[in-house]
């Protein structure tokens, strides 16, 4: 059990307790001797318990492995975790991993929401400063199918295509069905198809996907299924068309819409590249008056039409007719949409309008109003003001529309004092009607472009007296008929108002603070020009005492205040 070895060591096998202590080396030659000593100390050796020994989890789920070292006591262990072998990096797993060391003796490995990659042999290893022991338990993750391998495209009709692919990896939870799925350039991204069989078993590899678009281009993919839930879709097939089949769709809301007089206009929604199923796509139209036997049918080749115009001078407005409208491709002719009952063209309006009426309201704007007599024949969609200056001819005339039934109009923008002459007629898709006997009204005169002058005011604290001198409009402009006086506060926009028919007013002044006042001239044809704004303050307060009042005055003809007398200065100290 104990022996020394040729180059000197000593060797203890199968130590004990009985063997600590010190030991003494001592070599001997001719010359002499040397000597060495050594403490032996004999620790209990370390044991491990990693538990559980083998996992079975689904992804998702969490787990704390226990790693439990007995060692002798006198001694310090560290831990350490290892994943297939390689050290875990805790900085480095997303937060998945974490080491959790509660006791000196014990270490756990918490694993929270699971994924597949994180199956594998956990290792625990306990190193002391005598020994080192480690330890592994097996972790498996159940989980979603992979994907399937490639999916190949076998075979080919006009509505269907047969399918095959390899299965993709189960992860350790069987395939309990697969789903197909496709793509064409007219879908919201994948969608899933109708196959046979109906229910596609997780031991098959082929199916056949079925009711597919003829004409139509498509790509495939294969989704599994376990009982852990559905995985991801395997890598889209080439890309494949359908063969062409004679079209099933035909177009939808036929219906009519108003043309000129003798025609019979047919429209409809055109049908989707998706549902054309093959080249050479267009439209047969089919019509024929209402109780006849024999239909006329109109051929339109343009894939995106949607309107067909039927004319035909012996038709009459309003004439019924059945229509309906089929498809055809290369392949052949397709259904023909339900019929429908439509009515040619009404004629155009044949009545003009009647009482037209205009009445001027400012020096640019007239008032037009008229009534109009209903017709069986010739419904008006609107109506039609023309007007011209009294100089001009009729040809000239600007023109405005209503729309529906509105029975007025205001004309906007016109010459000021000015004679204009004016006309209705109604309108509809079919032309216009005859015009109304021409009217006249003449818009108002220009407002008086002299500002009031001279104002004077004298303040009597928060009341302002004001006098001006009395506006003379030229002869080209309208008359005056009273004056407005606009007073707001300094930094306000919106004015208060006062109107009167002399050359003077009073102003309440409401609120402490500096008031502009304004005074302008008011005529048939608007308001004239406003004299130069005047800054008045309010004072706060009782009534002001007359050697407080101030007058004031200013001319509108000179560019400055020709006297103004500051407040609080006594009066006989003027």
């Amino acid at each position: 059990r104990i022996t020394i070895l040729p180059h000197g060591s000593l060797r203890i096998l199968n130590a004990s307790k009985s063997d600590e202590g010190r030991y003494l080396c001592q070599g001997v030659n001719v010359f002499g001797s040397a000597e060495i000593t050594a403490s032996l100390s004999v620790k209990e050796p370390t044991r491990i318990e990693l538990t559980p020994k083998k996992i079975e989890l689904t992804v998702g789920e969490s787990i704390v492995l226990s790693c439990k070292a007995i060692h002798d006591s006198t001694m310090d262990v560290t831990f350490y975790w290892t994943l297939n072998g390689q050290p875990i990096d805790f900085e480095k797993e997303g937060g998945h991993f974490e080491s959790i060391k509660a006791q000196a003796s014990s270490a756990d490995l918490m694993i929270r929401n699971i994924l597949l990659m994180h199956a594998g042999r956990y290792g625990c290893r306990v190193q002391t400063a005598a020994d080192t022991v480690s330890d592994e338990t097996e972790l498996l993750v159940r989980g979603p199918p992979g994907p399937p391998g490639v999916v190949i495209v076998e075979e080919i009709t006009d509505t269907t295509a047969t399918l095959s692919w390899s299965p993709g990896a189960d992860n350790h939870s069987p395939i309990s069905l697969y789903n197909l799925q496709a793509r064409s350039p007219f879908s919201l991204g994948w969608q899933t198809v109708k196959t046979v069989p109906d229910l596609i078993s997780g031991d098959m590899e082929s199916a056949m996907a079925v009711e597919l678009n003829p004409w139509v281009e498509y790509e495939f993919r294969v989704v599994a299924t376990n009982k852990i839930g559905t995985g991801d879709p395997s890598a889209p097939s080439r890309v494949i068309r359908t063969n062409e089949a004679v079209p099933k769709t035909p177009p939808a809301n036929v219906s009519g819409r108003s043309g000129r007089r003798h025609e019979l206009v047919i429209t409809w929604e055109p049908v989707s590249e998706e549902f054309q199923s093959g080249e050479g796509f267009g439209y047969i139209v089919a019509f024929r008056p209402n109780g006849t036997r024999g239909w006329k049918e109109k051929m339109v080749t343009s894939s995106d039409a949607s309107k067909f115009i039927y004319r035909d001078e012996s038709v009459p407005p309003l004439t019924p007719f059945e229509v309906k409208v089929g498809v055809y491709n290369n392949k052949g002719d397709g259904p023909f949409s339900p019929i429908v009952v439509i009515c040619s063209a009404e004629g155009e309006p044949t009545a003009a309008p009647i009482d037209v009426k205009a009445t001027s309201l400012s020096v640019s704007e007239i008032l037009v109003a008229w009534k109009h007599i209903k017709e069986s024949l010739g419904r008006p969609q609107g109506f039609e003001v023309g007007y011209w200056k009294d100089m001009q001819q009729e040809e000239a005339a600007e023109k405005v529309k209503t729309e529906g039934n509105e029975s007025s109009i205001l004309l906007t923008g016109l010459e000021g004092n000015t004679l204009y002459h004016l006309t209705v007629r109604a309108y509809n898709a079919a032309g216009y009607g005859p015009p109304s006997t021409a009217v006249h009204a003449a818009t108002k005169k220009s407002p008086p472009s002299q500002a009031p002058g001279n104002i004077m005011w004298i303040q009597d604290g928060s009341h302002v007296s004001l006098g001006w001198e009395p506006v003379r409009p030229l002869a080209n402009e309208s008359d005056v008929m009273g004056y407005k006086v606009l007073f707001r506060q300094e930094g306000q926009s919106n004015s208060q108002v006062i109107e009167t028919q002399k050359t003077s007013a009073v102003v309440l002044l409401p609120d402490v603070g500096v008031y502009i006042i304004e005074v302008c001239a008011v005529s048939e044809g608007g308001d004239g020009t406003a004299s130069p704004q005047i800054r008045v303050p309010s004072f706060s307060g009782g009534k002001v005492t007359s050697a407080q009042s101030t007058l004031h005055v200013f001319s509108t003809s000179s560019s400055s205040i020709t006297l103004l007398l500051a407040l609080m200065v006594p009066s006989t100290s003027w």
